[in-house]
C-alpha cells in the first residue's frame, strides 16, 4: 500500500501553489495590496487608487537605499521585504542606490548631520549593498532594475538644477515636512535641507526613464515622497503614487534591529551568522506573529496559528522565524547549519514534529555537531603554562561587552564553562582545562562560543 504524504509535505505543496499566485496573472492572482495590509507593511498611501494599481501586476516601483555604510542591517529589512513581496506579485522593482544622495545626507530620523562620505566610499558601499539585496529578490534580467542616482546627478549643472527644479519648490511647504521640522531646533544645514529636492528629482527621472509609478519607503520618507509625486506631476504630467511602511519598534518600544545596543548586520563579517540567527530566535513572545508576517514568506493562515501558541510551544515559532529569516539573508544551507548547531546545544522546541509548518525546518533532523558553533581562538595565550582570566575570556570572546558585564554575569550565575556554572570571578584557566583543546563557553542560556586553544 502506498504511504500517505505527511502533513508537513501537504502544507509545503499548499504553500507552493499559494506562492505561485503571486507570479502568474491568472484567475488565482493574489490581491497583493490586501496581503501587504494584513502583513503590516502599509502605514500610509497617497491615493486609494493605489490598491487597484497594485492588484494589476507588471507595474514599476522604486525603493531607495543610501549607501551610508558598507552593509545593510536588520533595520533596513522592512522595505527589502516589501520589495520582495511586490516582485513576487508580478511587479518590477527599481533598486535605487543613492550614490549621489549619500553624499548629501538624508535628515530623516536623525538628530544630527550624517558624516560626509567620499565619492569612492559611497561607490564601494553601493556595490556591497547591491550584492546583499540579491539574496532577497530576483535580479535576473527583466525582473528587477538597479540604478544609481549618481549617474544623472554627476554631470548636472547647479544653475540648471536650480532654474529647472528649485523654483518649483515652496520653502514654506518644505518646512512642514516632519524630517525637517524635527531638525529645526538642533539645526539643519542647507546641504541636508536640499535633500528633498534631490529625492524628488530621482522619482521624476525614474518615471520618465522606466515608467516608474510608485515610490515606497519608511514612514519618515513621507514628505520626500510627496514632493517627488508633485514634481512628476508638474514636469512629466503623470499621475504617480507613494506608499510608506511603519516605523518598526519591538514590544519594549525600542527601535527594531539592535541587540545589546548594537546593530544586527547582514554582513556576516560584522554579525556572525550564528548571532544573526540568535537575534531572531531571542524574539519576545509578543513580537513573534508580527515578525513572521513581515520577515518570512509563510502563509498568513499558518502565521496566525503559530502566533497563538503559548509557552513553551511558542519557542517553535521562534525557531521557524529564525530559520526563515536566516535562510533569506544567508541561504538555506547556512540556516540549516546554524539550526543544527543550536539544537545540539539547547535541543529542539518541537522534537516530535507536532507543530505543523510549511517551513523547510520541518525536514531537518537533530544534530550533535558542536563544530558548527561560532568559534573563538585563544591562539598561543596558554602556551608554556600560561593562564587566562575567565572574566577576560568572556569579554574578549564577545559573549560580554566588557569585564564589568562579565563580572555581573558570573555573580548572577549566568556563566558556564563546559557545562559547569562559573562561581569564581577570579578563576584562571589553563590548557589543562580545555579537553581535546577546546571548551564550550556560555553567557546565559542562548549565547555560546566554542573556545579553541
Amino acid at each position: 500500500m502506498a504511504s500517505r504524504p505527511s502533513i508537513n509535505l501537504l502544507l509545503e505543496l499548499s504553500y507552493f501553489f499559494a506562492s505561485s499566485r503571486h507570479t502568474h496573472g491568472d484567475i488565482f492572482y493574489m490581491k497583493i495590496f490586501d496581503d501587504l495590509q494584513k502583513r503590516g507593511f502599509i502605514y500610509q498611501t497617497t491615493d486609494d487608487a493605489l490598491k487597484e494599481l497594485l492588484d494589476t501586476h507588471g507595474k514599476v516601483f522604486y525603493v531607495g537605499f543610501d549607501p551610508t555604510g558598507d552593509s545593510l542591517h536588520v533595520g533596513h529589512l522592512l522595505p527589502v521585504m516589501l520589495i520582495r513581496n511586490l516582485q513576487r506579485a508580478g511587479h518590477i522593482p527599481i533598486i535605487l542606490v543613492g550614490g549621489a544622495t549619500a553624499l548629501i545626507g538624508d535628515p530623516s530620523g536623525k538628530q544630527e548631520a550624517r558624516p560626509i562620505l567620499s565619492k569612492e566610499t559611497a561607490a564601494a558601499n553601493a556595490d556591497k549593498i547591491r550584492s546583499q539585496l540579491a539574496s532577497f529578490i530576483d535580479t535576473s534580467e527583466g525582473k528587477a532594475i538597479f540604478a544609481n542616482n549618481y549617474d544623472w546627478f554627476k554631470d548636472l549643472s547647479l544653475i540648471d538644477f536650480l532654474r529647472d527644479i528649485g523654483y518649483r519648490f515652496s520653502v514654506n511647504r518644505m518646512l512642514t515636512a516632519e524630517s525637517v521640522k524635527q531638525r529645526l531646533e538642533s539645526g539643519i544645514s542647507y546641504l541636508e535641507f536640499s535633500y528633498m529636492l534631490l529625492q524628488a528629482y530621482d522619482f521624476m527621472i525614474l518615471n520618465k526613464k522606466f515608467d516608474c509609478v510608485l515610490q515606497a519607503g519608511g514612514q519618515d520618507q513621507w514628505g520626500n515622497i510627496v514632493a517627488g509625486i508633485d514634481l512628476v506631476r508638474r514636469m512629466n504630467s503623470r499621475e504617480v503614487y507613494g506608499m510608506t511602511s511603519p516605523l518598526l519598534l519591538n514590544s519594549t518600544g525600542e527601535k527594531f534591529g539592535k541587540t545589546a545596543g548594537a546593530a544586527v548586520w547582514l554582513d556576516s563579517g560584522r554579525t556572525p551568522i550564528f548571532d544573526y540567527y540568535q537575534f531572531w530566535r531571542n524574539t519576545q513572545d509578543s513580537d513573534v506573529g508580527r515578525l513572521l508576517r513581515l520577515f518570512t514568506d509563510l502563509p498568513l493562515e499558518e502565521i496566525e496559528r503559530l502566533s497563538l501558541l503559548e509557552a513553551p510551544k511558542i519557542n517553535r515559532a521562534k525557531e521557524i522565524l529564525a530559520f526563515e529569516a536566516t535562510s533569506l539573508a544567508h541561504g538555506q544551507a547556512e540556516a540549516e547549519r546554524i539550526y543544527k548547531a543550536v539544537s545540539s546545544q539547547f535541543g529542539q522546541a518541537d522534537p516530535e514534529g507536532l507543530i505543523q509548518t510549511s517551513s523547510a525546518i520541518s525536514r531537518i533532523g537533530s544534530a550533535s555537531a558542536s563544530e558548527e558553533l561560532p568559534v573563538y581562538s585563544l591562539g598561543g595565550t596558554l602556551s608554556g603554562g600560561g593562564k587566562i582570566w575567565v572574566v577576560k575570556l568572556l569579554s574578549e570572546s564577545g559573549l560580554c561587552s566588557s569585564n564589568g558585564e562579565a563580572r555581573r554575569l558570573i555573580k548572577g550565575g549566568g556563566a558556564y564553562f563546559d557545562g559547569t556554572r562559573i562561581s569564581d570571578e577570579n578563576l584562571q584557566l589553563g590548557a589543562e582545562d580545555f579537553k581535546d583543546g577546546s571548551a564550550i563557553l556560555k553567557a546565559g542560556k542562548k549565547n555560546i562560543k566554542k573556545v579553541l586553544i
